[in-house]
């Protein structure tokens, strides 16, 4: 591919390498495509369309929902419901996986997505994103049920992000690397502008929301004290520290220039009887794909993400993800 190209002929070209493919999977990234323009559309007027501010509704999670999240939900159910593509979907915005109508074709890929991570920064105009993960729906007759969806994350066949920012960008990895493309607003497509991402092994830089320190566990204030002592410190190197509260943002800036990306388990958490913050269907195991297809490293701290098999479709689970030796070393404080 070279500079310029644009996702759909990306796509096209891409499905030529899999044998026997039919365009169903290009049709269906091209969906996803048309969704996230609309979204950013939207997400880029603010409140010129009177889109900002809370909806006075709670998703299942019990956290306050964005009139965004709720619009973005609908964008995207109305995008890929009725096109033949998929079988079923699940949204981090819904209590249970979505059954297509009864008219719809179906098509042989399930879709999890969350339509709009970070949304509670969407009022202070800071990035928000859309992340989505794509798996092969299971050859049975009849529709999927929600133990069709809960696969480990090995077994995604592509995943991605689109980020709503200065610019528009779809990130994107089908198990051959990770690519980024840009919307060009004026073309209406968007165009390859970074092809093959690496992340270095090796960083300076890490993001944590360091206002829960006092209740992380023992390995996590091991690793950040560390960091913090500096070059008189054991890490004989400075650190800086980044935090966005918008995962799509944290993940990209990693994708960009390196980093380690931290939301552990902690007290607080423990608390309220959760295993971590994240999702795990909708945010861990599609950006631990791309992380992983760009060199880098995903746990909980003490696990690979993409091998764990999920419980249920809202799981919550601890992410360390980011520069490789910097996730391995936490990984072993934890496993110390």
């Amino acid at each position: 591919m070279h500079i310029g190209t644009t996702l759909t002929n990306y796509i096209i070209e891409t499905q030529r390498n899999f044998k026997g493919a039919t365009g169903e999977f290009t049709g269906l990234l091209n969906d996803i495509a048309v969704a996230c323009k609309k979204i950013s559309d939207l997400v880029n007027k603010g409140d010129l369309v009177d889109i900002l501010g809370s909806a006075e509704s709670e998703n299942v999670q019990g956290e306050t929902q964005k009139k965004m999240d709720v619009i973005s939900n609908e964008i995207f159910m109305e995008a890929l419901q009725h096109n033949g593509h998929v079988a079923g979907l699940a949204s981090e915005e819904m209590d249970e996986i979505c059954q297509l109508p009864k008219d719809a074709p179906r098509g042989h890929y399930l879709v999890l997505f969350d339509p709009l991570d970070g949304s509670s920064n969407i009022d202070v105009n800071v990035s928000v994103g859309t992340i989505f993960s794509i798996l092969k729906a299971p050859v049975h007759p009849g529709d999927p049920s929600t133990e069709d969806f809960l696969r480990p994350g090995v077994e995604q066949v592509a995943a991605g992000y689109c980020l709503y920012g200065p610019s528009t960008m779809m990130v994107l990895t089908t198990g051959q690397g990770v690519n980024m493309f840009t919307l060009d607003r004026h073309f209406g497509e968007f165009l390859l502008t970074h092809e093959n991402i690496t992340i270095p092994e090796d960083t300076q830089e890490f993001a944590i929301n360091a206002s829960n320190m006092r209740f992380w566990e023992a390995p996590v204030k091991r690793y950040i004290d560390e960091c913090l002592q500096g070059k008189e410190g054991p890490r004989g190197k400075d650190f800086n520290m980044r935090w966005v509260a918008s995962m799509v943002a944290e993940v990209h800036r990693i994708l960009t220039r390196g980093g380690i990306f931290m939301y552990p388990l902690d007290e607080k958490l423990k608390s309220k009887g959760q295993a971590g913050k994240l999702r795990l269907m909708y945010e861990a195991n599609p950006m631990s794909f791309l992380i992983e297809q760009a060199g880098g490293a995903s746990t909980t701290g003490r696990e690979r993400i993409m091998e764990m098999k999920p419980e249920h479709i809202h799981q919550r689970v601890p992410v360390v993800l980011g520069s490789k030796n910097e996730v391995d070393r936490v990984t072993s404080y934890h496993n110390d």
